[in-house]
């Protein structure tokens, strides 16, 4: 899945003839932090409502307040990993999408980055969840894998999450069965440590009950 792939017309975008005040009210009326800045179909940079606050002369062009805009985006042949990493790394509620020339072509909001992550993590797929808590230096997936396939069950989604300054990650697997009581067993006679498990009966509904609510959430 590419960057651009997922842009949509659902969030605005400003032009840099439109006012700060026009901004302000626009940036109000969609619920976001940030909207892209754009002039002749190049991007100036993304504007925030903090930022918004802080201009002097409300009624001055956004192209005459390049101070106040970020420059940041992401471009559309990227994976939507950098579109992750972006929105986390810099607060975002959108992030704005060039081509390779530098040319602006959309927006992507994180309603619809959340949106697709539901996706590639499988949450609305039936299974069971499985937290292992792995070295780092014999972190196998490939045999995780086999382990799994052993027990007539596959992976589904797998994410791995590292903690600064510690040797240890945790791997969190989507099972695609809800009994996974004797994969457990088989993790165990591998010493791997199962850190957590959640069965489908758990975790289905109050993690899909959570997933709405965010969606809820970023949608007001």
């Amino acid at each position: 899945m590419r960057a651009g792939d997922l842009i949509s017309d659902e969030i605005p975008t400003l032009e840099g003839s439109d006012s700060g005040l026009f901004a302000m009210q626009l940036l109000d009326e969609y619920k976001m932090t940030h909207l892209p800045v754009v002039e002749k179909n190049r991007l100036l940079g993304l504007i925030s409502d903090t930022a918004v606050y802080e201009i002097d002369d409300h009624e001055k062009p956004l192209s005459e307040m390049r101070e106040h805009l970020q420059q940041i985006f992401v471009v559309q042949d990227r994976h939507v990993y950098d579109l992750v990493k972006t929105a986390a790394d810099f607060h975002l509620s959108a992030v704005p999408i060039v081509d390779m020339n530098g040319s602006y072509v959309g927006v992507v909001s994180i309603y619809c980055l959340v949106r697709e992550l539901s996706k590639i993590s499988a949450v609305n797929d039936p299974g069971a969840i499985v937290v292992l808590e792995v070295p780092e230096k014999d972190y196998s997936l490939s045999e995780i894998a086999q382990i799994v396939e052993s027990d007539d069950a596959r992976i589904i989604s797998a994410n791995v999450t590292s903690t600064p300054d510690s040797t240890k990650m945790d791997v969190t697997l989507k099972i695609n069965r809800d009994n996974v009581d004797g994969i457990l067993r088989s993790f165990q006679r591998y010493d791997y440590v199962v850190s957590a498990s959640y069965r489908r009966e758990g975790y289905g509904s109050d993690l899909r009950d959570r997933y709405d609510e965010l969606m809820r959430y970023l949608n007001t």
